[in-house]
Parts: structure tokens; C-alpha cells; sequence
């Protein structure tokens, strides 16, 4: 089961997109430093099918896109609710924010639109920083993953 925490509209998650950003709980990788460690619980409201639409009927006219941020423990079932939001809003596109360094096996990256992996390591800093150790990926039809974690830096 999956459950999250909280939730908000953001901008900075996936460029260019106006972003759900739902962060969800019962995080396995434990990376020191986490910057959120209450998402380590196994806490939170459920997210099934029901509760993403509710979600989705609210704040779906005023986003882009909607993000997983996290789901590490589920990723199934993270793939799965990407398909309710495709199939059900199909003008929303779909992202997950992983701490794992590769794609699970058993996910097709064409899941979804975009997937951020790689853990937090703090000394490598986030997706802004040119040392990090994390990418964001654009995922083309064919399931092709575009690496676009240049677009989190500022050009000169």
C-alpha cells in the first residue's frame, strides 16, 4: 500500500512543467543526510485510485504534470497509479523521483515521462549542482531515457 505524506504544486521538480508533487512515505534507502527523514515512516494518508483522482479533480486544470516523489518501497504500484493519470487525464504528464541509482526491473521507463535516479548524497549536492550524482531522464515513446539534468543550471 501506498501512502503519502503531503503534496504541493511546484515548479522547480521537472522543468518546464507545473508539478503535483506528491511526496510519499515508507522510503527504504535511508541516505545520509536525507533531507526529509519523515518520509521514511510508513505514515500518511493511502494514495490508491481514489484518492489520486480526488487529488487530480482538484488540482488537475492548474498542473502539467504529476510527480511521485519517492515510492522506492512500491514501485509497482508507482507505475501502476502513473497509469491511472495517464489513462484517466491523459493531457498530464507523469513523473517519479526515485533514490535508487537504476530503474527497478520489472518498470518500463515508458511508465512515465520523466524519472529522477540516484540517491542523495549530500558532499554531491542536488540536481543543480554540476557534481551531482543524480539525473533526471526524459523518457521518449520507445522508452528511450534522455538525460536533461542540464536544464536544472543556470547558462553563463
Amino acid at each position: 500500500m501506498v501512502r503519502y505524506h503531503n503534496f504541493d504544486v511546484v515548479f522547480a521538480e521537472i522543468p518546464g512543467e507545473t508539478t503535483l508533487a506528491i511526496n510519499i512515505t515508507n522510503c527504504p534507502n535511508r541516505c545520509p543526510g536525507c533531507h526529509s527523514p519523515h518520509l521514511q515512516a510508513d505514515a500518511g494518508q493511502v494514495l490508491d485510485d481514489a484518492e489520486l483522482r480526488a487529488l487530480l479533480a482538484r488540482y488537475g486544470r492548474s498542473v502539467t504534470c504529476v510527480c511521485f516523489m519517492g515510492g522506492d518501497a512500491a514501485p509497482a504500484q508507482i507505475a501502476r497509479l502513473s497509469g491511472v493519470v495517464r489513462q484517466e487525464f491523459p493531457a498530464l504528464r507523469t513523473g517519479w523521483y526515485s533514490g535508487r541509482s537504476e530503474l527497478p526491473a520489472g518498470i518500463a521507463p515508458q511508465a512515465f515521462d520523466y524519472i529522477k535516479l540516484g540517491g542523495w548524497v549530500e558532499e554531491l549536492g542536488p540536481l543543480t549542482s554540476p557534481t551531482t550524482n543524480q539525473r533526471l531522464y526524459k523518457i521518449g515513446p520507445d522508452g528511450g531515457m534522455e538525460d536533461i539534468t542540464g536544464r536544472f543550471r543556470r547558462k553563463p
